[in-house]
């Protein structure tokens, strides 16, 4: 392993024993002790009917148990692998130190068959999050490795229920067994791979999945796509759902869009639903995304027939407390570019591989990568590769992503939020914080961020095959 990175693996892991020694949370944080054990098992995706499918997750429940925690707790994770494969845990979206993001040959060595490896972490921000591999994710999150991980804030908003989906898809025979064509260059080089199912919490989505609510009740809704390429298009019939937060950061209050509201992979958003619906009435929630499955509605809004909690919704704020987050300075900020290029409908791009220069369907056909970032093409977290950038610590970065590629790509850092500050060069008035930004074809966007957390951080496409395709980098802090 090189120096450099050898350095910065030992290093972060040095930080992050110094930054949370034992004992040293006040009383009023909790530390929690968990264990995960990722291993293969057979789970019935329909509890309706007897077929059962094999999957892999953790702690033989699918998705991967709910950890909650409250701002300021920590959380000690062992993970035993149990699986035939090396694995690893990343936290999307946490801000933990180096050494704990579960990148392998990055901050950590993969976890071999047989083995453990502790995470231990600060919760310093609310809000919604979940936690997948990164070693081989195209396959193993579709396998069905990832769980929800909730950080409550100190003052929630107001609410009756407080409600976590985790929306997946799966690809099934006509067995309700798995299909294992993760990989494929076909999938790698357009949209990705996608499953032939929709799923809610590890079961077939459809109008069984309910949400019981009563008359009058105001419901928070979390949603995370923990799906490999899937980008939903979401909406709720019948009700004004509003947004509070994406990725976990609050945001201005804002209706749902008419369109329905685009999540895609590795995107998180919270809704606030004032459920003012009559007894025993049901509203769908639905998908129009693309390509079509075998059901579009994820789920039903179920009115009990009993007596109405309230007659009106509450009038109590739906705002969702800001998490303390470094505000970059744009006037001092230093620019950034990241051109992005490749895929099966690309241009004969030239790109760059081991320190020479192909054009990109060679790349593809010797050695199964279709993108390049900066002209760069490399494996899954390929050791001997240059970061994308060097930053210095406390640097402030305007970050420009030009896409010149047909296709969408769900840009995702880790270790920082940023806001996104620009579409097309056209200013964003929301300018919300995000961990995850989506990058429609041919389209640029400009992000801001300060670079504070020092380490060797990930930059890929969370469209899981276009990551291990090429479009996977890292950006130095030091």
């Amino acid at each position: 392993m090189p120096s450099r990175r050898h350095f910065l693996q030992t290093a972060a892991a040095f930080g992050a024993s110094l930054a949370l020694p034992a004992g040293a949370a006040p009383a009023a944080r909790k530390e929690h002790r968990i264990e995960l054990i990722p291993s293969a098992f057979q789970v019935p995706l329909d509890p309706a009917s007897p077929a059962r499918t094999g999957v892999w997750s953790f702690n033989r429940a699918f998705p991967g148990p709910l950890l909650r925690f409250r701002r300021g707790d920590t959380a000690h994770i062992a993970v035993s692998n149990q699986l035939p494969r090396d694995t690893t845990v990343h936290w999307h979206g946490l801000r933990v130190p180096n050494g704990m993001d579960g990148v392998p040959g990055v901050t950590q060595v993969a976890i071999a068959p047989g083995g453990r490896f502790d995470y231990r972490f600060e919760l310093r921000d609310s809000g919604t999050y979940w936690y997948h591999p990164h070693q081989a994710s195209f396959e193993q999150v579709p396998r069905g490795l990832y769980g929800a991980l909730i950080v409550e804030e100190d003052k929630p908003p107001q609410v009756d229920q407080d409600v976590v989906w985790v929306l997946s898809d799966i690809k099934l025979d006509e067995q309700m067994q798995q299909v294992e064509d993760f990989g494929r260059i076909l999938d790698v080089a357009n949209e990705g791979r996608r499953g032939s199912h929709l799923l809610v919490n590890g079961q077939l989505a459809g109008p069984e999945r309910r949400i019981e609510v009563r008359s009058g009740e105001r419901l928070r809704l979390r949603l995370i796509n923990a799906a490999s390429a899937r980008i939903f298009q979401l909406s709720v019939a019948g009700h004004a759902a509003h947004i509070v937060a994406w990725d976990g950061q609050g945001v201005t209050p804002q209706p749902q869009p008419a369109q329905g509201l685009v999540l895609g992979p590795g995107m998180r958003v919270d809704l606030i639903i004032d459920c003012m619906g009559k007894p025993g009435q049901n509203f769908e929630l639905r998908d129009a995304g693309r390509p079509k499955v075998t059901s579009a509605v994820l789920g039903s809004l179920a009115y009990s027939a009993g007596p109405a909690l309230r007659s009106r919704p509450l009038t109590t704020s739906i705002a969702v407390p800001p998490n303390a987050l470094p505000e970059p300075k744009l006037g001092q900020a230093t620019d950034h570019y990241i051109i992005f290029q490749g895929g099966m409908r690309g241009a004969p791009v030239i790109g760059t591989i081991d320190g020479k220069a192909s054009r990109i369907q060679e790349i593809m056909a010797r050695e199964g990568l279709a993108w390049t970032m900066n002209y760069n093409a490399q494996h899954e977290h390929a050791l001997m590769h240059e970061p994308l950038l060097h930053l210095r610590k406390g640097e402030h970065v305007i970050l420009h992503m030009m896409n010149e590629t047909d296709f969408v790509h769900p840009m995702h850092l880790h270790g920082h939020f940023f806001r996104v500050l620009a579409v097309n060069g056209v200013a964003n008035p929301q300018r919300e914080w995000r961990d995850t930004v989506m990058m429609a074809p041919r389209q640029s966007v400009d992000v801001a961020f300060v670079a504070d957390s020092p380490g060797e951080w990930m930059y890929h496409c969370h469209i899981l095959d276009h990551a291990a395709g090429g479009m996977m980098g890292t950006i130095l802090v030091e």
